[in-house]
Formats: structure tokens, sequence, C-alpha cells
């Protein structure tokens, strides 16, 4: 079954589902991306204490596989979840710069006046202290969206590279994908961190 088959059968939705199927599926691939990197490390563990089927079980989904993964015959055994684990661990470190993001957003966007107490003269949108507040959360909110949109994207090159371990062809664009997306994500922490 090929890679493209296996996606537009698990992306066909039943005829009676209603407008809130999409914001949970956004919601679920962007949970799997930001648990990407506890999940591989996790692996190993799982595959020592004799919990490679709980670890499949969890890999299958986050990679949006569980269609493919039961009609499959070809199920990952121990060696292949731990190189795939291995694999998602540059993948799991570049998701943390988006999911740093989205803390900062909750921090010093949603719960701005908790964490600076003011006085708010010198800040964005003071002196008064919802000026400041509202200032702060909108600046910090295309953020915040534009996070979430890297997680999806990070879960759907996870999904490509999933695809390997279940037996279908991949190919070498999500290798070089991963491969920028490091370098992007490595560029990015160097620059914030010169910057503070």
């Amino acid at each position: 079954m090929s890679f493209l088959a296996s996606r537009r059968a698990r992306d066909e939705r039943p005829s009676g589902s209603g407008s809130r199927v999409l914001p949970a599926r956004f919601a679920r691939r962007v949970g799997y991306a930001a648990a990407l990197l506890p999940a591989a490390v996790l692996t190993p563990a799982a595959v020592a204490v004799g919990r490679t089927d709980r670890a499949r079980a969890w890999w299958a989904r986050a990679g949006g596989q569980e269609p493919a993964a039961r009609s499959s015959p070809r199920q990952p055994g121990p060696w292949r979840l731990l190189a795939h684990a291995l694999l998602c661990v540059p993948l799991g470190l570049v998701a943390l710069v988006p999911v740093g993001i989205e803390v900062l957003f909750v921090l010093r966007g949603v719960l701005y006046p908790l964490v600076d107490h003011g006085p708010y003269d010198h800040s964005w949108g003071g002196p008064t202290w919802d000026g400041a507040w509202v200032v702060h959360f909108l600046v910090a909110l295309p953020f915040a969206a534009a996070a979430l949109g890297v997680l999806w994207l990070l879960n759907r090159l996870h999904a490509r590279l999933a695809g390997g371990m279940w037996g279908l062809r991949v190919g070498p664009w999500p290798a070089l994908a991963l491969l920028g997306s490091s370098v992007a994500g490595t560029v990015f922490v160097i620059a914030w961190i010169h910057q503070l």
C-alpha cells in the first residue's frame, strides 16, 4: 500500500462528522508533536521492560498510521521501534522551540499581569495595567498561532518518517526536511540566546 493511499484512507471522514472533527484532529496532531521527545526517550525503556506493544501503539497514533498499522502484516519490532525513536530525537528537540513559544505566550501574553507586577510606565501599552496586558496579549497571539502551525507541520513530517517504520515507501525528502528543520531550529535557538 502506498503512503498516499494509506493517508487518503486515514483522512476519509464519516459523512456524519461535523466541524468539531478538524479542531480535534489538529489539537491531537499538535499534542503528538509536542510529545515527540519524551516518547523518543521513553521508547527504549518501554522496549527494555517488554512493553513493545504499547510503544508500537503510541507511535502508530503519533504517526497517524493506525489504519495502515492494522492492515499491515509487517509490524515494527523492537529494533525498528528503537531506530525510529532515535530518529525522532532531533525532531523532538526541534518541537521544543514552538512548545517554548507557547509557554511564553501563556506567561507573557495571557498571564502578563501576574508575571510583571508593574509599574507599567515603560511597558508596551502602558502606563495602565489593562493596556499593557492587551498589547502584550495581542503581540504574542500571532507567534502562538505560528508555533501551533509549526507543531502541526512537525507532526506531518513525523508521519512521513514513521511510514518507513510500517513498511511504507518514504523516499529521501522527509529525511532532508528533518535535517533542514534541525538546522533551522538550531539557528533560531542560537539567535534567541544571543539576543537575550
